[in-house]
C-alpha cells in the first residue's frame, strides 16, 4: 500500500481538529483529517465530542427544557394563561438529534469545499511522520497517510470510576444521560462541576429528582467564591440537591435500582437512584495514538508536552485541545487548531491563555474570564471591584431573570481589568464583552465612558465598571 502525502495530516475532526484542518487548507495546504467517531448508524460523524454528545446535545436539551420550565412557572407572571403543559421527550430528543445531523453534515459540506481529504478509521503515529488508519472493527490499516506537519487533535473521553461501572441504562456517563427516552423519577449525579449541573438541569425541569454528589468542600472552586455562592443557592432553590464534600464510595444495580453508598461529614450514607451519572472529569485520548518509539512527551496525566504554540518535543508534530494542557473546552481548541495552522504556514500567530472564557450553561447561566478576587489576593495584587445585581437591571426585570451579578475586578494601581465574573441570564454572551476589553487592554474606567444602549442587560456590566469607583447609578454605592 503506497503512502499518500500531504502538507498537513490532522488527527480528530473535533472543534479543535476540524478547524485546523480548514484553515491549513485555507492557506493553500494539501489537508487530510482523520476521525473515527461513528453515529448510532455507524457512519462517519465529524465533530467530535462537543457536537456529537456534548456542548450541541446538551445545549439543545437546556434550550427546550427552559422553555418547558419558563411555560409552567413564568408565564403566569407575563399574564400568559396555560394549563396541561407536558413535555414529550421523544420529540425533544428527535430535535436535539435533527440539529447535531444538521451540523455534522454542516462540517462534512465544509471539508469539501475546502478540498480537505477525510480519512474515516483510528489513527496511530509512526516514525518518519506516518499516520496508519485501521478499521475499528478488524484492526486492519486500511490507509497510510504521509505528511510533513501533522496536528494531533484527539480529544478527552469521559473519566471512568472503579466504584462506578457503567452498566446499561442505569449507571452511565454524560452520552447515556443526554439520551434518557423518558424522565427517571430520581437521578444521582456524581460530581457537579459544569456537565453535571448542565444535565442535572435539565431532568430537573422535566421533573426528575436531582441530587448531585460532589466530593470537593467548595462548589465551582474555579469560579470567584461570591459568584459561585450565588449560583448555589439558585440552582438549589429551583430544585437541584447539591451535596458538597460528599464522596462515592460504591455504587451497583440491584432490582432495577442503582444503589449508591457515599460519605460526608456524617459518616457513610446510603440512597437509591432510577439512574445514576458519573460526570466527575475527562481525561485526553492519548492511548493507542503512538507508541514509545514516536518519543513524545507525556506528562503523568496523560496530557501530551507542548510549548506554548502547541508544538511536541518532535519538530513538525502539533497537539492541541483537550489532549494538552490548559481547560478542556471546546473555543480553546479552535483557536489553538487556528493558531497551528497559521504557525505552520510561517505567520506569528499566538494566544493569550490568560483570556479564556469559561461558561456554565444553567439558568442563570455562570461565566468568567481572568482572575477571580481570591487569586488576585493570594498573588499580592492590590485591586478595586465593583458590583452590580441583576435585580436593579431594568432589562432584566422585565425579562423575570433577576437572579445574580455582575462583578468587575480592575487593578488598584492601573485600573487594568483584572477578572470579570457574572452569574446572569445570557452570561454567555455578556462574558464577549469583557474578554474583548481585557484583550485590549481596557480599564474599569475604559467601560465606565462607554455608551451601552437601554435597556439591556449589558448596561449591568457598565453600572460595575462605574461601581469600581464608587460611581454606580442605579445602586447605592
Amino acid at each position: 500500500m503506497s503512502n499518500k502525502k500531504f502538507d498537513v495530516v490532522v488527527i480528530g475532526a473535533g472543534p479543535g481538529g476540524y478547524v485546523a484542518a480548514i484553515r491549513c487548507a485555507q492557506l493553500g495546504m494539501s489537508v487530510a483529517c482523520v476521525d473515527e467517531w461513528q453515529n448510532h448508524d455507524g457512519k462517519s460523524s465529524l465533530g467530535g465530542t462537543c457536537l456529537n454528545v456534548g456542548c450541541i446535545p446538551s445545549k439543545a436539551l437546556l434550550e427546550s427544557t427552559h422553555l418547558f420550565a419558563t411555560a409552567n412557572h413564568d408565564f403566569a407572571d407575563h399574564g400568559i394563561q396555560v394549563k396541561g403543559v407536558t413535555a414529550d421527550v421523544k420529540a425533544m430528543m428527535a430535535r436535539k438529534n435533527k440539529i447535531v445531523s444538521e451540523l455534522t453534515q454542516g462540517i462534512n459540506g465544509l471539508f469539501k469545499t475546502n478540498k480537505i481529504t477525510l480519512v474515516h478509521g483510528h489513527a496511530r503515529l509512526s516514525p518518519g511522520k506516518i499516520v496508519k488508519v485501521s478499521d475499528r472493527k478488524s484492526k486492519k490499516t486500511t490507509d497510510t497517510l504521509e505528511a510533513e506537519n501533522i496536528v494531533i487533535a484527539a480529544g478527552s473521553s469521559p473519566v471512568r470510576l472503579d466504584n462506578a461501572d457503567l452498566v446499561d441504562d442505569y449507571i452511565v456517563d454524560s452520552a447515556g444521560a443526554l439520551e434518557f427516552d423518558q424522565v427517571p423519577k430520581t437521578l444521582g449525579i456524581i460530581g457537579a462541576g459544569p456537565i453535571g449541573l448542565e444535565v442535572g438541569s435539565v431532568w430537573s425541569r422535566l421533573g426528575s429528582e436531582v441530587v448531585l454528589l460532589e466530593a470537593l468542600d467548595t462548589f465551582l472552586p474555579a469560579a470567584d467564591s461570591q459568584v459561585s455562592r450565588i449560583a448555589f443557592r439558585t440552582l438549589q432553590k429551583q430544585g437541584l440537591d447539591i451535596r458538597l464534600n460528599a464522596r462515592l464510595l460504591s455504587a451497583d444495580v440491584k432490582q432495577k435500582k442503582v444503589n449508591v453508598t457515599y460519605e460526608d461529614t456524617r459518616g457513610a450514607q446510603q440512597i437509591k437512584f432510577d439512574k445514576l451519572m458519573v460526570a466527575v472529569g475527562r481525561k485526553p485520548n492519548s492511548d493507542y495514538l503512538f507508541g514509545d518509539e514516536m518519543e513524545l512527551e507525556i506528562d503523568e496525566r496523560e496530557y501530551i508536552h507542548v510549548n506554548k504554540y502547541c508544538e511536541t518535543s518532535v519538530p513538525g508534530i502539533y497537539a492541541i485541545g483537550d489532549i494538552v494542557r490548559g481547560p478542556m473546552l471546546a473555543h480553546k481548541a479552535s483557536e489553538e487548531g487556528i493558531m497551528v495552522a497559521e504557525r505552520i504556514a510561517g505567520q506569528n500567530s499566538r494566544i493569550n491563555y490568560d483570556l479564556v472564557p469559561s461558561v456554565i450553561y444553567t439558568h442563570p447561566e455562570v461565566a468568567w474570564v481572568g482572575k477571580s478576587e481570591h487569586a488576585c489576593a493570594a498573588a499580592g495584587i492590590p485591586t478595586s471591584v465593583g458590583t452590580f445585581p441583576l435585580a436593579a437591571s431594568g432589562r432584566a426585570r422585565a425579562m423575570g431573570s433577576t437572579d445574580g451579578l455582575i462583578k468587575i475586578i480592575a487593578h488598584k494601581e492601573t485600573d487594568r481589568l483584572l477578572g470579570v465574573h457574572i452569574c446572569s441570564a445570557q452570561a454567555s454572551e455578556l462574558i464577549a464583552q469583557a474578554v474583548t476589553a481585557m484583550e485590549m487592554e481596557a480599564s474599569a474606567e475604559d467601560i465606565a465612558l462607554t455608551m451601552f444602549a437601554h435597556p439591556t442587560l449589558s448596561e449591568s456590566m457598565h453600572e460595575a465598571a462605574l461601581s469600581v469607583h464608587n460611581r454606580a447609578i442605579h445602586i447605592k454605592n
